[in-house]
């Protein structure tokens, strides 16, 4: 038995918060071979999740937020915004299923956030068509830093 709780949400949050991608993983699935990844995945202010969507092979995945606060976009092929959905355990949307091949990425806006994802295995790299060309790539922090302001703040962008 693997006992999810504050003092394993707490681990993990200082975990991320020393990590440079500001993120930790708590996998609940023994191996990357298995055909179900159950995971908690800590999530700390200024990570950043590169746009990106899952084709070929087609994967859906489901994330709760039990902790903390994000903002989960979904996008156009184009890289335009069609939805961006404020997620925490206090708002009305807590959770989503996201299906396979929709352009998504998420801004973590709370300290300590923690997300349950539950996706289909076995694990396998992302493919570079599976990556958004339209968003900035992670080793270019100074234009990361400027897209995560601009989905925040959209009116900036005009």
């Amino acid at each position: 038995m693997k006992v999810i709780d504050n003092k394993l949400f707490d681990s993990l949050t200082e975990e991320a918060r020393i990590n440079p991608r500001l993120r930790k993983n708590y996998n609940f699935h023994d191996s990357l071979d298995e055909p179900i990844h159950r995971l908690l995945n800590a999530v700390e202010p200024g990570t950043y999740v590169q746009p990106h969507r899952h084709s070929n092979p087609d994967k859906e995945e489901i994330f709760f937020v039990l902790r903390g606060k994000i903002v989960f976009f979904i996008f156009n092929d184009d890289g335009s915004i069609e939805k961006a959905i404020e997620m925490s355990p206090d708002s009305d949307v807590k959770g989503l299923e996201i299906r396979a091949g929709v352009w998504h990425s998420l801004v973590v806006v709370e300290s300590g956030t923690i997300l349950y994802e539950i996706k289909s295995g076995p694990y396998v790299r992302l493919s570079p068509e599976n990556i958004a060309p339209w968003a900035p790539a992670p080793d270019d922090k100074k234009a990361v830093d400027e897209y995560i302001i601009r989905l925040l703040n959209p009116e900036l962008s005009s």
